[in-house]
């Protein structure tokens, strides 16, 4: 199998899994779109011409046996990376400061996390879990290492985790009367959703009230499932018992959000396209940004989902 399956190939059909887009991953791996295309049919040749994505001009999706192909992808890679530190010699040690999106919190991150620390057990992890925007600011000031966020709509830095559409969601029951303020379920300033939400009301001439304020995700979701409002979310991240609210709402459209991981300035190394170097090059940040890209499309599944 680990020589049928090349490593390279993997790493881009799990780039393309993760964005459904041929063009974001060419820019996550720094290639050409052709380059893409071919490590992906080479795949599928090598998989016994099982076509792994269906697409058309609008659209990239896994096929069956596509999202068979993630998990065999992780565990080679994952085995691949094992090797080549162990024959190399190279053991990483350290401090690794990570912060994470309250996003991620219902997620299988864990799952990732956990498997880094039997990877690297000399690595000493230490996570913070809060707003983007707060993780934006201490990445800044350089109180962190790596960091998993959304990342706004203007801003081009970090590399692409995968790509979601932000939407309004509440629960089943919930509803919103034109008539009347659009109850709102909020993180806080400098939350990039709430901003997000308030901007697109506010362009719309939409009134609204904060029915709920909560740094954490999990407050938002109980406020949220009792009724009280409305918040705006990642498609791909909606928690179980909230649904999507109707378009009969009448609710603005909230536009994409992209997922990113950033480098602080002690690590992530790159060449001169923005990608990071060999084994006996990386550090610990380096080493779990690629177990998270990854995994990544873990990220946007629940943490009771396999």
């Amino acid at each position: 199998m680990y020589d049928v399956y090349d490593p390279a190939q993997l790493r881009t059909f799990l780039a393309v899994a993760q964005t459904l887009s041929f063009t974001q991953a060419a820019r996550r791996l720094g290639v050409r779109q052709s380059t893409v295309s071919q490590h992906v049919r080479r795949l599928e040749a090598a998989a016994g011409d099982r076509q792994l994505f269906t697409r058309d001009t609008h659209s990239v999706e896994l096929t069956e046996d596509g999202e068979a192909m993630l998990g065999f992808a992780r565990t080679i890679l994952a085995a691949h990376e094992r090797a080549a530190a162990y024959f190399s010699g190279t053991r990483l040690r350290g401090r690794l400061r990570f912060g994470a999106s309250e996003d991620f919190v219902l997620t299988r991150l864990p799952e990732i996390l956990e498997s880094f620390r039997t990877d690297h057990p000399e690595v000493d992890l230490e996570l913070t879990v809060e707003l983007s925007g707060t993780l934006h600011e201490r990445l800044a000031a350089g109180e962190l290492d790596l960091v998993l966020a959304k990342r706004g709509g203007d801003d081009t830095r970090g590399e692409l985790v995968w790509q979601s559409t932000l939407t309004w969601i509440g629960a089943p029951h919930v509803r919103v009367d034109p008539e009347r303020p659009v109850p709102l379920i909020l993180f806080p300033a400098p939350g990039i959703t709430r901003a997000r939400a308030l901007e697109a009301l506010s362009a719309e001439g939409r009134a609204w009230r904060i029915a709920c304020t909560s740094a954490s995700l999990n407050g938002l979701i109980a406020a949220a499932r009792a009724g009280l409002g409305v918040m705006a979310h990642a498609r791909g991240l909606i928690p179980p018992g909230l649904v999507p609210v109707p378009a009969r709402a009448g609710l603005p459209e909230l536009g994409g959000v992209d997922f990113v991981l950033l480098h602080g300035r002690r690590d992530g190394r790159r060449d001169g396209r923005g990608r990071r170097g060999g084994a006996s090059d990386r550090g610990p940040a380096d080493a779990l940004a690629d177990a998270i890209l990854a995994g990544g499309d873990r990220l946007h599944r629940p943490a009771d989902a396999r």
